[in-house]
């Protein structure tokens, strides 16, 4: 589950558009493009971290089960000759 998904579930519509309308009021239209901006670059960069340490745990994994796989087919090798 996500975080927005956490979040949605426990705002409702009202919630999300007083909040909206707090930051309209707070910000401006104009600036609002650029605080979008900034939060998609901010989950890019999250989400680039979070696929990196999966990618780290996999390798991990791999590394630990390669050398159980590497000692059983030297086993088997051994046994075939």
């Amino acid at each position: 589950m996500t975080v927005l998904n956490i979040i949605l579930g426990v705002l409702g519509a009202q919630e999300i558009i007083f909040i909206a309308l707090i930051v309209l009021i707070l910000f401006g239209g104009k600036k609002i493009p650029e605080l979008m901006k900034g939060l998609g670059k901010g989950v890019r960069e999250y989400n680039k971290a979070v696929n990196n340490i999966k990618d780290q745990f996999d390798d991990i994994k791999d590394d630990i089960n390669s050398p159980n796989t590497k000692e059983k087919d030297s086993e088997n090798k051994k046994a075939d000759s």
